[in-house]
């Protein structure tokens, strides 16, 4: 059987299991530290509930409201929360180690706007057979990328090979973003 479950919800009336709380009435005014029980009477006569907004604190901060507006307004707090929230995404290149002069220009373009745009790139070298026995080649590749894109990329992760890959994590400069906006 598994433990007592953590409620992500608040404690509401008779669940606030404390021996004191700290009571803030519907209008936002303080009425001191009562015993919960005090507290429930009190909101019940105003037709409300009681809900424990801090349960961390000491005592536990409750406040007396419509338990239903209280929901309400705090996934309406989360939505807005999310929405300000900007998702990193990893973009991913691949070179090969031939990669022609022209191609490598292109892709290096691609990785500007990326970077530009905030997102985290991904530059991958394929080795395929032979060319297996010449990693330094497509270390050199990488190594050219990042100096070229120094004012516009940090490296997170330095060229490492992974089997027959070999990969360099770039990520946006944090100055550059911030001149711009």
């Amino acid at each position: 059987m598994r433990g007592p479950r953590r409620d992500s919800r608040a404690r509401v009336n008779e669940r606030i299991r404390t021996r004191e709380v700290r009571v803030i009435d519907e209008t936002g005014e303080q009425l001191g530290i009562m015993p919960p029980q005090q507290a429930v009477a009190l909101a019940r006569q105003r037709g409300l509930d009681l809900v424990e907004v801090a349960a961390t604190a000491t005592p536990p901060v409750c406040r007396i409201t419509d338990y239903g507006k209280y929901q309400y307004n705090e996934q309406k707090r989360q939505r807005q929360a999310r929405q300000h929230q900007k998702t990193i995404e990893i973009k991913e290149i691949k070179f090969r180690p031939k990669v022609s002069e022209h191609d490598y220009q292109f892709k290096k373009k691609h990785i500007e706007r990326f970077l530009h745009d905030g997102d985290k790139v991904k530059a991958t070298i394929f080795f395929r057979g032979r060319e297996m026995a010449h990693p330094e080649i497509g270390r050199r590749i990488l190594e050219r990328l990042v100096q070229e894109l120094a004012e516009a990329a940090i490296i997170e992760t330095a060229p490492r090979m992974e089997g027959n890959q070999m990969h360099a994590l770039l990520g946006p400069r944090a100055a550059r973003k911030g001149a711009e906006s």
